[in-house]
């Protein structure tokens, strides 16, 4: 689990630098880029992946953005074989936009009733 929760750690910087820098197009295409592995997945795997995430995200030294939460979660679980995709959505009134994650439809690292709140602007 330490593992993973450092893999998870080193990603929320990499995206957090992206972001700072106003790479958006940057982190876009590093997560659309990432290649889904091969590997075969334990049941639960994901459930501890999102868990190991939000491990990160409990430590890291400044709030964590739902973008950078996202892109992390999205290319580990791509690296564990799960095809999962980063979600950018938004709603009009008042003005919010917001990121989550997705496998096969179904929210995995928020609220399952995110898609319904916002419209969906990307996925990758």
């Amino acid at each position: 689990m330490m593992f993973l929760v450092l893999k998870a750690y080193l990603n929320l910087i990499h995206f957090d630098i992206y972001i700072a820098r106003g790479r958006f197009a940057l982190l876009y295409e590093k997560v659309r880029r990432s290649p889904t592995g091969r590997q075969i997945t334990a049941p639960g795997e994901m459930d501890h992946i999102c868990s190991a995430v939000d491990m990160a995200c409990i430590w890291y030294w400044k709030e964590v953005l739902c973008l950078q939460r996202s892109a992390a979660t999205a290319v580990l679980l791509k690296q564990h074989g799960i095809p999962a995709q980063l979600v950018i959505g938004a709603k009009q009134m008042p003005f919010k936009a917001h990121a989550w994650v997705e496998v096969e439809g179904c929210v995995v690292n928020d609220r399952p009733y995110a898609p319904q709140v916002y419209s969906v602007l990307d996925r990758c």
